[in-house]
């Protein structure tokens, strides 16, 4: 063997080599923003059965019958663009569609907490819906921290010479 033949098969060796480096770093944040995706998921399960049991609450008052079917009407479309994203959490057109179904219940949980009575329970209501929100923020903020490094490695050079080939897309932000 020639020296020109060595060096032209270690350098096919490296490139392999940090090929499949590159390939199994992609994967594993790929996976890290799934996990994150799935404590996410958890924390807004969470979030919804106590919307849900508020709603019920409510329509039973009188006078607030009619913040109830709202809020259920927003959480059942959050609940199919959660189970959409859940299939798919590091796909843009998914995590759009949740973004928008969150605003939609933002929206409704506002006429709902409206509806709230002014008494102690009702306090302690806001104070445990409050509690849900900041617990969803931060598993919101994790999951947004793991699609910014996926980002990130995706739009490295030399990365993304590999990272289109093998069907890595940048993920959507929550």
């Amino acid at each position: 063997m020639t020296t020109t033949t060595i060096a032209l098969w270690v350098t096919a060796a490296v490139l392999l080599f940090w090929a499949v480096g590159a390939y199994n770093r992609l994967v594993r944040l790929r996976h890290a923003l799934a996990r994150r995706f799935a404590v996410l998921d958890q924390q807004c399960d969470a979030r919804q059965a106590l919307l849900q049991c508020l709603a019920e609450q409510l329509a039973a008052l009188p006078g607030s019958e009619a913040a109830a079917p709202i809020v259920q009407a927003a959480l059942a479309q959050c609940d199919a663009a959660r189970a959409h994203a859940r299939s798919r959490p590091s796909e843009a057109p998914a995590l759009t569609s949740l973004r928008l179904a969150e605003t939609i219940l933002a929206e409704a949980r506002a006429r709902l907490a409206e509806a709230l009575p002014a008494d102690e329970a009702g306090l302690a209501l806001r104070a445990e819906l409050a509690a849900a929100d900041n617990t969803l923020d931060f598993a919101r903020r994790q999951f947004n921290d793991a699609v910014a490094a996926y980002n990130q490695a995706i739009a490295q050079f030399p990365t993304w010479l590999i990272a289109g080939p093998f069907g890595f897309r940048s993920a959507a932000l929550l």
